[in-house]
């Protein structure tokens, strides 16, 4: 039997999420642990997908940034509704090199960029105020200059091990495919609900 691939058909969900109307169909929760394997879970916009994997971006001195220096495996999950679908997948996670980090940070608007410097992610914060105010410092130190990637800000990829698509069923009786890695290849099972 032949499998598809994985990957294009990711992609062919995500297009049919947008398609659908489901809003930021690139939101994706990623679970993250620690050392202890403590979990955590946020949101984050899924910024690439190709054969390599699921590409973000974020502060790397953030919480999630700790834990992938600590432990680089991670999980990501997108739910879309419509149209009653969601995709799941897990593996090691790499960072990105510094030129598609400074690639993706120059597309970004000026604001999130100067964002990117202003704050000290995961970081217990003074106030609303102090926040507000390290950003109007940023946004006079760079003036009307290009704005540089901070250092500590930059991208990471998910090479998935393992992707599940789900696919909503009356009575409970969802359609789930496990793809798993094989080599340079992928293997394909099917899941009870």
């Amino acid at each position: 039997m032949t499998v598809p691939d994985p990957i294009a058909l990711a992609q062919s969900w995500l297009d049919a999420a947008a398609r659908a109307g489901a809003p930021q169909p690139e939101a994706m929760a990623l679970a993250t642990a620690n050392e202890q394997g403590h979990p955590a879970v946020r949101m984050v916009l899924m910024r690439g997908l190709d054969q390599d994997g699921f590409r973000f971006y974020t502060n790397r001195d953030s919480r999630k940034g700790e834990e992938l220096a600590a432990n680089p495996w991670a999980a990501i999950a997108f739910y879309w509704e419509p149209p009653g679908l969601q995709l799941r997948a897990e593996g090691p996670v790499r960072p990105l090199d510094d030129a598609a980090s400074d690639a993706y940070f120059a597309s970004r608007p000026r604001e999130s960029q100067l964002g990117a410097w202003a704050s000290q992610q995961s970081r217990e914060l003074e106030s609303r105020e102090a926040l507000l105010d390290a950003y109007a410092q940023e946004q006079r130190r760079w003036g009307a200059r290009a704005v540089e990637r901070p250092p500590h800000w930059g991208g990471y990829l998910l090479v998935p091990h393992a992707i599940e698509f789900w696919e909503h069923g009356d009575y409970r009786l969802h359609r789930r495919r496990q793809f798993r890695r094989n080599g340079d290849g992928w293997t394909l099972r099917q899941l009870a609900p």
